[in-house]
């Protein structure tokens, strides 16, 4: 499959890198943590992170969905990293031909001005594979990913993206805090907006309504 072909005819001019939100109209962010609870009990508080993200995963997510899962690796102190040192694909994908078919594109200093020469330490490794959510690890791989910002092990330090090429949405959890989901189309996401909206994040919840309600 080819990626790029992929992301031009569904995600036309979208910049994969958070945050995704605000780079696509329709879009929708959920709060996943809430700051307060983790003042006062910081277990309850990842308990919250893991059920929400792993709910919104799931609603989002049939298990016989094909899905390309897409890590956004940053090696400033090993620009000559290669793919067989990133181990999140071995672990988290039970499909042996999805790890085989495991490629990588070299993204050079996107923050980089026009004029300046671009700094490889800088450069974003981009892996990526597609599998079924079934062959997926996917309630390990997503509490790992939570779990970076606090300190938790396991944790994943990399950006992690879920494209749905059956129903054309990207689930993307930026931190302990939150999460964007973003589709094709807003119709995509009705029911999910509908169905979890009291998950939204309030300080965006205006933005949101005046894309679904309008």
């Amino acid at each position: 499959m080819d990626l790029k072909k992929y992301l031009q005819k569904h995600f036309h001019q979208l910049n994969l890198r958070p945050p995704l939100f605000y780079g696509w109209n329709a879009s929708l962010r959920f709060e996943l943590g809430d700051p307060t609870i983790y003042r006062l009990n910081q277990e309850q508080y990842m308990q919250r992170v893991y059920h929400r993200s792993l709910e919104l995963f799931k609603a989002l997510h049939d298990r016989e969905d094909e899905v390309i899962l897409i890590t956004h690796a940053y090696f400033a102190d090993k620009p000559k990293n290669n793919v067989k040192k990133l181990n999140l694909y071995r672990k988290y994908i039970k499909k042996k031909e999805s790890i085989k078919d495991l490629r990588l594109e070299v993204i050079a200093d996107i923050n980089c001005d026009l004029d300046e020469i671009p700094d490889p330490r800088n450069n974003i490794y981009r892996y990526w594979t597609k599998c079924t959510v079934e062959d997926l690890r996917y309630s390990q791989l997503i509490r790992a990913i939570c779990n970076h910002d606090v300190g938790i092990k396991p944790m994943i330090y990399h950006r992690v993206y879920f494209i749905n090429i059956n129903k054309n949405t990207i689930f993307h959890i930026y931190d302990d805090r939150g999460c964007d989901v973003i589709a094709s189309s807003k119709e995509e996401l009705m029911w999910i907006y509908k169905e979890f909206n009291d998950w939204i994040l309030d300080y965006d919840r205006e933005r949101i309504n005046k894309v679904f309600l309008g």
